[in-house]
């Protein structure tokens, strides 16, 4: 099949793969997984010669490891070093242990159960972090733990890249080979983490200094490319050099920038990897051993569930964050696929067992939304103490609740609900602030702040925050489908409750209103708002017409502000606004009369007018002293009445 028919093929099918499942709520993986069996050579046998399509892919993997890289910080991995260099481990090492020795008893090889249990020992990364923020339990202490584990599951993978290729070798060559590996990669690691750094920053600065967006993608890309070029070139894995790559970047300040552009080619590249996983499905293979597959794949649910679970106790957990952090990751993942992958090219193992690891591994991945979706019945239904403590988290609510009436339940207790909490202190409201940061929660409630640990898209604990009792609801988190969830719950137990809602963009606005918002308060239109006001005022545009606009933008927008009394103290005509006090730019050209003198010489005050700043060269210079002495070029800032502003450009310009 020629190359742009191919190309073209692989792309509708994808596009349309991706909707469907994007409709159903189930990854888009899967969707690249179909395309790829369907085409692949065992099914459709649209594509024939699956080399040249791998080939291409394997930037994919590339790219998908420096953005792990780019993930890497020191700082964040010494923050959670017992979640993710203890749990993490002991969950990676165990499964390992466990499939090797299944192999071994399967009469394999110990390279195949070693590299079948790395493949396995994986959980996803992109669905499960996906599911955790739309479910707000990033901060939960099982969310902490399975952020850990996933981290050190990403950082597993780097060694296991190197050491499958290996595993082809005879015997009495692969650990001279293995040994060679490491001390290339670890030679490698040491000389690039030591000189890089410092020499890619400022080769970044100087890329950054042409101020062009091509300049700087194509940057990115050479940086990328070439460290995996040479990690090739030393004999190990191009993903290695990608790795490197990004961890030297995520060190720099141009980290966000370089995620941001790098991610359009880390997608489609991925999305065609896993085109080709799916053409490594032999679909006739897998029917013929299906019972082999379901095996492998209740194995490999109850297995790692067994050992987060124990791994999970034995490092403190409560019965049941430890069954909830085991039912997140006891799936599959996309790192498994990337291993197999490898496994396959490498013939590490028998054709039909990988095979049927990878379709256990795909009927995983595609069980992992609905595996979370009924997590906590099942944590319910089976930890004993997990009632028990919900009563009593349930219950100290309550208490704190039953202390006030007519009180602010604010959802979300960072930083917008912190400020929030001070605003509703300092007018005597009293409030009541649910948040799922036990860490926050703790620190919060000791400095004296009515905070308290509680799930706010649950209906119990709205019931038990006094919902009904309270005088307004607000959601201080931007997520929009919990805030809806949240809205959902609340007209059910008070309807006439007014709720206030952030969200990030003003297209939420009428969606947010329709689900039962009293009001929405884009962050958007507020940040323009502030930006606006400041920038008119220092463009000499009066401070109250400034105030008149945004209050007429906030009554168009918000419906609470609309039809207020207006009273003596708000300006509304123009010739009382034309005796505010206001800014006024004057650019001090050649021969101006100030240039040479000092503000003292000039006796701007005596014209009513106040020198507010003095722009020099980019430079603003706040409150300018009496001897600053005037340059050409200098912009002064006046304030005052337009009278004096007047007669004050006067003296500056012509004495």
């Amino acid at each position: 099949m020629q190359t742009l028919p191919l190309v073209l093929m692989l792309l509708g099918a994808s596009v349309v793969s991706v909707i469907v499942f994007r409709r159903i709520n189930l990854p888009p993986i899967l969707g690249y997984l179909l395309v790829g069996t369907l085409v692949g050579p065992h099914a459709l046998n649209v594509v024939t010669d699956v080399a040249d399509v791998q080939h291409l892919a394997e930037f994919g993997i590339v790219f998908l490891m420096f953005s792990i890289g780019l993930e890497f910080s020191l700082p964040k991995l010494f923050a959670m070093k017992r979640i993710v260099f203890g749990l993490g481990a002991v969950q990676v090492f165990a499964t390992l242990l466990v499939i090797t020795g299944v192999a071994l008893l399967a009469g394999l090889p110990w390279q195949a159960g070693v590299s079948l249990g790395g493949a396995l020992a994986m959980s996803s990364t992109a669905i499960l972090t996906k599911l955790l923020g739309e479910r707000l339990e990033l901060d939960a202490p099982h969310g902490r733990e399975v952020v850990g584990v996933l981290l050190f599951q990403d950082l597993a993978v780097v060694p296991l890249l190197i050491l499958i290729p290996s595993f082809s070798q005879a015997p009495e060559t692969m650990a001279w080979l293995m040994a060679i590996a490491v001390l290339k990669a670890t030679a490698m690691l040491l000389v690039v983490l030591h000189f890089g750094k410092g020499v890619l920053s400022r080769w970044f600065v100087v890329v950054a200094r042409g101020k062009s967006a091509e300049l700087f993608m194509l940057n990115v890309l050479l940086v990328t490319l070439g460290l995996a070029y040479l990690t090739e070139m030393a004999g190990l894995s191009l993903a290695l050099g990608a790795f490197i790559a990004g961890m030297l970047i995520s060190e720099t300040e141009f980290r966000h920038q370089v995620d941001e552009d790098i991610k359009p080619f880390r997608d489609v590249l991925m999305g065609l990897f896993f085109v080709t996983v799916g053409m490594m499905l032999d679909l006739p293979l897998v029917l013929a051993n299906f019972w082999a597959v379901l095996a492998i794949l209740a194995g490999l649910l109850l297995v790692k569930f067994a050992l987060v679970l124990g791994a999970s106790r034995l490092f403190g957990a409560t019965p049941g964050n430890a069954m909830r952090s085991g039912l997140w990751l006891c799936a599959g993942g996309e790192f498994g696929l990337v291993l197999l992958s490898l496994i396959q090219q490498s013939d590490v193992a028998p054709p039909s067992v990988v095979q049927s690891v990878l379709a256990a591994l795909v009927i995983s991945l595609l069980l992992t939304p609905i595996i979370v979706q009924y997590s906590e019945r099942l944590v319910l239904r089976f930890a004993a103490s997990e009632w028990l403590l919900r009563s009593m988290q349930l219950t100290k609510l309550a208490a704190k609740a039953m202390r006030t009436e007519k009180h602010a339940v604010i959802c979300g207790f960072g930083r917008n609900g912190q400020q929030l909490a001070r605003f509703m202190a300092g007018e005597g409201v009293s409030y009541l602030a649910l948040d799922l940061d036990p860490d926050r929660v703790r620190e919060a409630a000791a400095a004296g702040e009515n905070v308290v640990y509680g799930d706010v898209t649950r209906r119990e604990t709205l019931v038990a925050a006094g919902v009904g009792r309270a005088s307004v609801l607000v959601i201080s988190f931007a997520d929009n489908r919990a805030a809806e969830r949240v809205m959902r719950h609340v007209r059910e137990i008070a309807p006439s409750l007014p709720i206030v809602v952030r969200t990030v963009d003003e297209k939420d606005f009428d969606a947010l209103q329709r689900a039962g918002a009293a009001e929405v308060v884009p962050e958007t239109l507020e940040l323009a708002m502030m930006l606006a006001s400041h920038a008119l005022i220092h463009a000499g545009v009066p401070i109250n017409r400034v105030l008149k606009r945004i209050r007429q933008i906030r009554e168009a927008r918000y419906r609470t502000l609309r039809g207020f009394f207006h009273g003596e103290s708000v300006f509304d005509e123009d010739e009382r606004e034309s005796e505010e006090p206001r800014l006024r730019s004057v650019s001090l050209g050649d021969g101006a009369f100030a240039i040479g003198r000092t503000l003292g010489d000039l006796a701007i005050t005596e014209a009513g007018a106040e020198v507010t700043a003095v722009r020099r060269r980019d430079i603003k210079t706040q409150e300018p002293s009496a001897d600053t002495v005037f340059e050409a070029g200098d912009v002064v800032v006046l304030l005052g009445v337009p009278a004096a502003l007047a007669l004050a450009e006067e003296k500056l310009l012509k004495g």
